[in-house]
């Protein structure tokens, strides 16, 4: 029985302490690989190995069924941004579970703190695009199937509905449903299945170290956004609807684009009248060190797609925040807008997010990324360059990245890569993994995304986990004869 794997304890009692977590590790491993199919995952490869599992978390640290502690660099998944164990999120969900649970927002109705949470974030939002609408959704891919919806009925609605084209970018992440996965540019994506659907289109991505060499990054900025005009003159600009973007790509490996890119990309939608979509799943809500990434890269998107960071994904929920030109032709001249789902505006989650926000603004995170944690994690990782295996390292507010190279080169464009199928980004992780800290390989591209909640100390502690593991992945290398 599953329950017998718990060893004689209650699961929903508190977790035993760390020399005595009190789980059968191998049989919930077995048990796992029996019944539960995991995202992106090789589950034959699983099935031997055998998945960590994950028990307890405080703060920004994380233990396993076998007593290990582990720093939290990925916060989750980009989503805990006020770290674990938050006992007022607790509370906020226990109150609505015992006045109302659920309801659905069909059949016009509403709920207390879907209509709260809804003022609350055209209230972060003022300034951006004109938004004071909300439409809610589950999660981040659901938030971007709704923009796809959105923007054709908009063009319908407007009397153009010629203009169906939505243009995105090669390496970018949009989420994993039919529609977010075509969004994206993920070619893996793509070659499992008839993806992208008809009428998503992709142009480059703005990596300067993979496309800039021979310009400064101020003229790649330029040239990258002018992919973007390219794409819509041979599209045509009568067919094209919008245009979408994470203000940094997160999933493609902490992609951060030069300071001249948004702005051209915002002249370039503007002077052809396509819509202009913000990503902000991963970048909103204080990653970047404003609410929004489109506040910090200097752009006014109309639709922005949010998720994880709005509840610290305590409960799943999702959204798109509605700038005034969308909203007018919806409300006004629209009629019916047929799509929802169960789950839109649901209490409980609405309610988690109204107090993460509350925390969030009492603690001043957003500030302190923006001032404090994120210039430190800067110059943290800019330290780490100096280490034998890296290219170069990259930051911005609480996200960074550094590339594993098998020789150093003048430049971040010039160094010598590793051999693909050498998988050295995989080793490295494995390494950190068993060493203390969470660390995410992107190719051989390493990439943390910490709560905001983590202090300057924390930073320094995690960091000093990182260079570790990158000797022991020189080590690694060096006996596997990758090195010379």
């Amino acid at each position: 029985m599953a329950s017998d794997i718990i060893a004689g304890t209650d699961v929903l009692a508190p977790v035993r302490e760390v020399d005595s977590p009190g789980f059968d590790t191998r049989a919930l491993q077995a048990l796992d690989s029996a019944h539960y199919l995991h995202p992106f995952t090789d589950h034959g490869a699983l099935r031997d190995r055998g998945a960590r599992v994950m028990v307890r978390g405080d703060g920004i640290y994380l233990w396993d069924s076998e007593g290990r502690k582990l720093i939290d660099g990925m916060s989750g998944l980009w989503c805990v941004n006020v770290g674990y164990g938050r006992a007022s999120i607790t509370a906020a969900v226990a109150r609505q579970m015992d006045t109302l649970p659920f309801y659905n927002s069909f059949f016009n109705t509403t709920n207390v703190p879907a209509v709260m949470l809804a003022a609350r974030l055209a209230e972060l939002a003022q300034g951006v695009g004109g938004i004071k609408h909300v439409f809610f959704t589950g999660s981040g891919s659901e938030a971007n199937d709704t923009i796809v919806r959105m923007v054709w009925r908009y063009w319908q609605v407007m009397g153009q509905p010629r203009r169906q084209a939505i243009i995105s970018r090669r390496n970018a992440y949009h989420g994993s449903t039919v529609a977010g996965a075509s969004l994206g540019g993920m070619a893996g994506m793509h070659a499992q299945g008839a993806l992208p659907i008809p009428g998503i289109h992709h142009i480059e991505q703005p990596h300067f170290a993979q496309h800039g060499q021979g310009m400064s990054e101020a003229e790649f900025g330029l040239r990258a956004a002018g992919w973007l005009e390219e794409k819509i003159l041979e599209l045509g600009p009568e067919n094209v609807a919008a245009f979408i973007g994470e203000p940094v790509q997160g999933a493609g490996g902490v992609i951060i684009p030069p300071p001249t890119y948004w702005p051209e990309i915002q002249r370039i939608c503007d002077k052809y009248g396509v819509l202009l979509v913000s990503d902000e799943v991963i970048c909103g809500f204080g990653r970047l060190g404003t609410w929004f990434g489109c506040q910090l890269m200097g752009f006014r998107p109309d639709l922005i797609a949010f998720a994880k960071g709005v509840s610290s994904g305590y409960v799943p929920l999702g959204g798109v925040l509605v700038g005034a030109r969308v909203a007018h032709a919806l409300v006004e001249k629209g009629g019916d807008f047929n799509h929802g789902f169960t789950y839109s505006g649901h209490p409980v989650a609405c309610a988690a997010a109204l107090e993460n926000l509350r925390i969030m603004e009492e603690e001043k995170l957003v500030e302190r990324v923006a001032l404090e944690t994120g210039p430190h994690l800067k110059a943290a990782f800019a330290a780490l360059a100096a280490h034998p295996l890296v290219g170069h390292a990259e930051s911005i507010g609480m996200a960074a990245a550094l590339n594993l190279v098998r020789r150093k080169g003048t430049s971040m464009h010039d160094g010598e890569a590793f051999a693909p199928e050498l998988a050295v980004g995989m080793v490295c992780r494995g390494h950190m993994f068993d060493n203390g800290v969470i660390m995410r390989a992107v190719g051989d591209r390493m990439i943390v995304a910490p709560p905001l909640a983590m202090s300057t100390a924390q930073i320094d502690e995690m960091v000093e986990r990182i260079r570790y593991c990158l000797d022991l992945t020189l080590d690694d290398v060096r006996g596997r004869g990758w090195l010379d």
